[in-house]
C-alpha cells in the first residue's frame, strides 16, 4: 500500500518566476513614479503662483490714485520657500534608506503642508500693499484704498497640497523604493590592477612599463 507525502514538492525556477507579484510591490513601483510627478509638479506650481499678481488696490497721492500691485513673493515668501525645500527632499528621498528615508520623506510632507497654509493664510493679507502705499505717499499712516484680491494664492495653495500628496505616497511606499546609485557603491575593497602585457619588440611599451615602475623584463 503506497503513502501520500504531506510535503510539498519543492518549487521550481519556472513557478517562482510565473508567480505574480505581491501587491505591495507593484504598488510600490507605480507610487514612486506619481510621487515624482506630484512633488515635481507641485513644487512648480507653487513657484510660478508664488510670482503672480496676488492682491490689488490704490494710493491716493495728490488728489488722484496710484493704482498698486502685490505678487506672492511680497505678500509672502514662505511657498515659494518651502517649495525648494521640497525639491530638495524629493531628491534626498532617493539617495537616503531607513530611517534617514523616513525623516526626508516627513520634511517633504511637512513642506507641502507648511506652503498651503502659507498661502491660505495669507490669501486676504493687505500688510505688502499698505507698506507700498505708505512708501508711494511717503505717509506711514497711508493705507490702501480698493483692495482686492487674486485667486493666486489658491493656486499656489493647491500645488503644496500635490507636494503633500508626494511625501505622504513617500511615507507610505518609500521604504521598497530603491535608492539612487546604488549599483555605483563601492565597498572600499581594493579593486585587482589587470597586469599589462609588455612586448619586448615594441620600444614605446618598454618604456611605458619602466613610467609604471614596473620591470618589463620579467
Amino acid at each position: 500500500m503506497g503513502y501520500v507525502s504531506a510535503v510539498p514538492p519543492p518549487r521550481t525556477d519556472a513557478a517562482s518566476a510565473s508567480e505574480p507579484e505581491a501587491p505591495d510591490s507593484r504598488g510600490g513601483r507605480r507610487s514612486v513614479a506619481v510621487a515624482l510627478l506630484l512633488g515635481a509638479l507641485g513644487a512648480t506650481v507653487v513657484l510660478l503662483a508664488s510670482g503672480r499678481v496676488w492682491a490689488r488696490g490704490s494710493a491716493v497721492v495728490a488728489g488722484g490714485s496710484l493704482p498698486l500691485s502685490a505678487d506672492g513673493q511680497a505678500v509672502t515668501g514662505l511657498p515659494a520657500a518651502l517649495a525648494i525645500v521640497a525639491l530638495a527632499a524629493l531628491v534626498a528621498v532617493f539617495a537616503v534608506r531607513g530611517k534617514s528615508r523616513l525623516l526626508v520623506s516627513a520634511l517633504l510632507a511637512l513642506s507641502g503642508l507648511g506652503a498651503a497654509l502659507a498661502a491660505v493664510t495669507a490669501a486676504d493679507d493687505r500688510r505688502a500693499l499698505d507698506e507700498k502705499a505708505a512708501t508711494t505717499t511717503a505717509d506711514t499712516a497711508a493705507r490702501v484704498a480698493e483692495l482686492s484680491h487674486t485667486p493666486w494664492p489658491y493656486v499656489t495653495a493647491g500645488g503644496a497640497v500635490l507636494i503633500l500628496s508626494a511625501g505622504l505616497l513617500a511615507l507610505r511606499f518609500g521604504r521598497t523604493w530603491p535608492a539612487m546609485g546604488g549599483r555605483y557603491e563601492r565597498d572600499g575593497s581594493p579593486r585587482p590592477r589587470k597586469a599589462v602585457v609588455v612586448d619586448p619588440e615594441r620600444p614605446e611599451d618598454l618604456w611605458k612599463a619602466l613610467d609604471r615602475g614596473e620591470d618589463p623584463t620579467h
